[in-house]
């Protein structure tokens, strides 16, 4: 798995060249990634060893990152799912939460312009397992405050499909 974890880099947004049948490729996958190569290939038009070679380049491109299964939060035992927005006074203080991203209730980190710093998505347990990893937030040097939002119901998640 080829990621690129430099957020820098990352942010700028270098778009790769796509063509239409990349751009095709990638919505069916991003759909259904289980999809065979011969199942693509009689979606795109193209041989199954032609599909297989233009995925393989996409993934070393970075353009697909991983092939990850979405697992439902309640059924593994996360039923609560938060937005926690984090004030923090210092970028140093910001670096000290991206170690935080070996938590296993931290699924995404994102730093953000605004009123707060960064916005961290969390599933957790229950309350009181939230109620501990937010304790933990509080412990930082440089921490400020936060928001927890938390989420009622969920009715899209995924992430982004080619244009």
């Amino acid at each position: 798995m080829h990621e690129d974890t430099n957020p820098v880099r990352r942010a700028r947004g270098d778009q790769a060249e796509l063509d239409v049948i990349d751009r095709k490729l990638l919505g069916l996958l991003a759909r259904n990634a289980e999809q065979s190569y011969n199942e693509l290939s009689q979606q795109v038009y193209l041989s199954a060893p032609a599909v297989h070679e233009r995925v393989k380049r996409l993934k070393s491109r970075g353009v697909i990152r991983a092939t990850v299964a979405l697992l439902d939060g309640p059924k593994v035992g996360r039923a609560l799912l938060a937005f926690v927005h984090l004030e923090t006074s210092t970028w140093e203080t910001t670096r000290r939460v991206l170690e935080m991203s070996a938590f296993p209730e931290i699924e995404e980190i994102h730093t953000v312009a605004g009123d707060t710093a960064m916005i961290l998505k969390v599933r957790a347990e229950n309350s009181a397992a939230l109620e501990s990893l937010l304790g933990k937030l509080h412990h930082l040097e440089g921490f400020k405050g936060v928001k927890t939002f938390i989420a009622l119901g969920t009715y899209l998640e995924r992430g982004p499909l080619p244009i």
